[in-house]
């Protein structure tokens, strides 16, 4: 994971007390490492290709028994376990769809468990990056949604997934944040005072 120390932790915390001070909104980013451990993909891996060692015996020169093909494969399976647990290499044997469909899931579940689904006027907005995935999103409650299109947020997500594979992530997330706040504060002015969420990055 790309670093955030605590002085750039502060200063997205700053940030979002500011973009909250000219919207309704209450607004909660959450930077994950990665939304799943992945575990069984090295074993699957692993298996698939361990399985398939016999066939290239059957063209060697050289005669093996059955137990020497059974070791083989013993031997190649653990050592491709252990090779495709370094995370660089396992998250690229992940399928596209199941890394987005994971961090998708980890959206959600951080979208209720941070409350966002239970604020005045269903105002809840929450910014997520799953770093591994190579994933952002922006979700937004009811109140939210009657104002805001969904497609005005794309703009910022794209530019954020850009910034996470160059490995500016606090830069992606400082000018995505930015980027919500002008969209909220137009679309949804401040009309009371109110913070009833921290206004923190979350890490995971």
């Amino acid at each position: 994971m790309t670093i955030i120390n605590p002085d750039q932790q502060q200063s997205v915390a700053d940030l979002i007390t500011d973009v909250e001070q000219h919207t309704d909104a209450e607004f909660v980013a959450v930077v994950a490492r990665q939304s799943d451990d992945y575990r069984y993909i090295p074993v699957l891996w692993a298996a698939a290709i361990a399985l398939l060692i016999p066939l290239p015996v059957l063209f060697m020169p050289f005669w093996l028994t059955t137990a020497d093909v059974v070791l083989v494969q013993w031997l190649s399976f653990l050592a491709l376990v252990g090779l495709f647990r370094i995370p660089a290499l396992r998250i690229r044997l992940i399928p596209k769809s199941v890394r987005y469909g994971r961090a998708a899931n980890m959206a959600r579940r951080q979208f209720l468990e941070n409350n966002l689904h239970h604020t005045r006027g269903e105002t809840g907005v929450l910014l997520f990056v799953s770093e591994a995935e190579r994933y952002v999103e922006i979700i937004a409650d009811r109140g939210i949604n009657q104002q805001v299109a969904q497609t005005q947020w794309q703009g910022l997500v794209d530019d954020f997934v850009a910034a996470v594979k160059a490995g500016n992530t606090h830069e992606g997330l400082t000018n995505c944040i930015k980027g919500c706040g002008a969209i909220l504060q137009q679309h949804v002015p401040a009309t009371h005072q109110k913070n009833e969420l921290p206004n923190h990055l979350i890490l995971l």
